[in-house]
């Protein structure tokens, strides 16, 4: 990559997308769809491998039906033109042969990620730059975000200019401090890790006696809990857990007819299954997995959640907290806040959108209410797609057609 773009090449670009995910993808295919015809569209990623479900999760079983990932790969016409000149078998064919009821692993979603993402770099209206974004600023005389990006090889940098940036960076396992005047403090296990069975079985001794302390109650926790479960059977006799829960009763989505309570919130999937027969209510203690499984109860409030860890944390080799994930910061000097519903980002100074800044993804996913009153986080690949198909053409309206 050479160390600096010229006018020529930059000025062409109608818009950025920032992240190579399942929201990066999604909006490369609706700006495709949205902006005029001869527009160019410049895609930042350092590896161009599906984010980080291709890097971390491929192993971790879904909790999306296949036809909700069907439904994404087919969402706008771009995809639907990769799918069809794309050689069969693909991944979109070998999902559609997958029962469309079912969740699956994620590595079905995953190579279906592969595919639109080659067929998104070879389309003619899509420039690519295999870099990371170190630096953005709005240049007001031009109207166009000034990126900086560097190269992922060469470590050179250079400048790309557009009117529009998205930024769908992701995000990344939350960990918090324990509390002070814990006796021993146990070895932290990244989620990433423990989400992932063949790279979880590497990590830790297989011959000596181990305990890891889970802290969480959601899908990732429970995934984590099945995961030692399951290493114990088979290749970790002696592993056993201690599971850190401030909820006395799982949550569980639930399906109303026309609308799902808990749709981001409660176990679904494989994960609901294996936490309904073996670790809620009384269960635990009356399953196999409570011979593996310790549940260690942090409800009732910050003392006792304390006292709970002071007691309990010491006894565990490891520690994996699956507590949720935090966002990504972004590249960039000017502070300014998601605004969760538009997909804008707001300038806290001038209390007003910052213009041509969008974001999509885990890391700005839509606030959601349902019709109970419940407010959630929307993250999931139909769920981004829902959003940017409701969104992009609000942050496109200024592009004359």
């Amino acid at each position: 990559m050479d160390n600096h773009c010229t006018t020529n090449q930059t000025s062409e670009l109608a818009a950025v997308v920032v992240g190579g995910g399942a929201a990066g993808i999604a909006v490369v295919g609706n700006f495709l769809e949205q902006l005029p015809p001869n527009s160019k569209i410049g895609w930042v990623d350092p590896f161009f491998q599906g984010g980080r479900i291709n890097a971390k999760y491929r192993e971790v079983p879904s909790n999306t039906k296949v036809h909700h990932f069907l439904s994404y790969g087919e969402g706008v016409e771009p995809f639907l033109k990769i799918a069809e000149t794309t050689e069969k078998p693909n991944a979109i064919s070998i999902l559609k042969e997958l029962p469309h009821e079912d969740t699956c692993s994620l590595q079905y979603a995953g190579d279906m990620l592969y595919v639109l993402t080659e067929g998104l770099l070879k389309h003619d209206r899509v420039a690519s730059f295999k870099a990371s974004v170190i630096d953005s600023e709005w240049i007001s005389q031009d109207s166009v975000w000034s990126l900086t990006i560097q190269d992922e090889a060469s470590k050179a940098t250079q400048h790309i200019t557009a009117p529009f940036v998205a930024y769908c960076t992701g995000a990344f396992p939350t960990t918090v401090p324990f509390p002070d005047g814990l006796s021993r403090v146990p070895k932290l296990l990244d989620l990433d890790i423990t989400l992932k069975p063949s790279l979880f079985a590497q990590t830790i001794p297989n011959d000596e006696d181990i305990c890891i302390g889970v802290v969480g109650a959601s899908h990732s926790a429970i995934l984590v809990l099945k995961n030692i479960f399951e290493l114990s059977q088979k290749s970790h006799p002696k592993l056993r857990a201690r599971w850190f829960s401030r909820a006395r009763k799982l949550k569980y989505a639930e399906d109303k007819g026309d609308w799902i309570l808990y749709d981001n919130t409660g176990l679904k999937g494989i994960a609901a299954q294996f936490a309904q027969d073996n670790l809620d209510g009384d269960r635990l203690l009356h399953s196999d997995v409570g011979k593996i499984i310790t549940r260690v109860d942090c409800s009732g409030g910050v003392e006792q959640e304390r006292e709970a860890y002071l007691k309990e944390m010491p006894g565990c080799d490891y520690v994996t907290q699956a507590i949720g994930y935090n966002t990504k910061p972004l590249p960039m000097k000017q502070e300014v806040s998601f605004n969760h519903e538009t997909g804008s980002f707001i300038d806290p100074k001038m209390k007003g959108p910052v213009r041509g800044l969008y974001g999509a993804g885990i890391g700005f996913p839509e606030k959601v209410v349902d019709p109970v009153g419940n407010v959630e986080y929307a993250v999931g690949f139909i769920k981004f797609m829902r959003f940017l198909k409701r969104v992009v053409p609000r942050w496109v309206e200024p592009i004359p057609n």
